[in-house]
């Protein structure tokens, strides 16, 4: 087992578009990002940090084959993401009407960074979590990754933390010493912890077989880490951290692979 395998978030798709539609591209693209990334949370030397990223965002937004129906069934279904994750927010729990006005009010109420951010989310985690299809591909994708690399890291953020967590318990093969979850919705209540594969048993998730260690960073200011700690929703998160990363650049990946929180954690392993 070496290095690390990251698995990316939601709004990855211009990597394989910028890439001429190539996944490899893109994977290559987005790692050496992550390891300017990492390399400012731990210093010293210079040195290629990742093994691979497990890339899946072109699996979520292709759409090209859907037809009229479908387009407008997953349109809903984003709409429906919408409502909850704003309702996790405390927004709009009173409102009533057609779900489509709801959610057109409230993007017209949220600020810009909320707003850009509502728009990504919700059609990725639709799509996700409505398309049994599409999530199996997904699911599939980082299995392969992580099979093919064995690492003795796992960092997800993000959207990328659900698929890794559901990818790690259906198959049982699978194991890494340490998951790092970063800026993870896996707790949010009626848009993402219930619909979970497996599901919680008596309202908790639990840490994946092949998982030695969990530990779950947030930032305070994540509007899609909510709840920021997960130890209440899930049995065998080992370490939390609540960090201050950036009161506007709250979810980004580059923010939190470079937070001076990640460090400790992840040295011990690298050694």
């Amino acid at each position: 087992m070496s290095g690390i395998v990251g698995v990316h978030g939601i709004g990855k798709y211009d990597y394989y578009l910028r890439a001429g539609r190539s996944v490899p591209g893109a994977e290559t693209a987005m790692r050496r990002k992550w390891d300017r990334y990492l390399h400012a949370a731990l210093g010293g030397e210079t040195r290629p940090y990742f093994s691979e990223i497990a890339y899946f965002s072109h699996l979520l937004n292709d759409g090209a084959d859907l037809g009229e129906a479908p387009k407008a069934a997953m349109e809903l279904q984003a709409q429906e993401v919408l409502a909850g994750w704003a309702r996790n927010l405390g927004l709009g729990e009173h409102v009533t009407g057609a779900l489509k006005s709801v959610t057109g009010w409230l993007l017209d109420r949220l600020d810009e960074r909320s707003a850009a951010f509502a728009k990504l989310f919700a059609p990725e985690v639709a799509a996700y979590l409505t398309d049994k299809g599409r999530r199996e591909k997904c699911r599939q994708a980082v299995a392969d990754v992580i099979r093919r690399n064995r690492p003795r890291i796992v960092i997800a953020h993000s959207l990328g933390s659900v698929v890794t967590y559901e990818a790690l318990w259906a198959c049982p093969d699978l194991e890494a010493d340490l998951l790092v979850t970063l800026g993870s919705p896996l707790g949010m209540r009626n848009v993402v912890f219930e619909h979970l594969l497996p599901a919680p048993v008596n309202g908790r998730g639990e840490r994946p077989p092949g998982v030695r260690r969990w530990v779950n960073i947030s930032d305070k200011d994540d509007i899609a880490a909510i709840p920021p700690a997960l130890a209440g929703c899930f049995t065998g998160v080992d370490a939390e951290e609540l960090v201050n990363l950036d009161w506007i650049d709250f979810h980004t990946a580059e923010k939190y692979l470079g937070c001076p929180a990640l460090g400790p954690h992840l040295r011990p392993f690298l050694a």
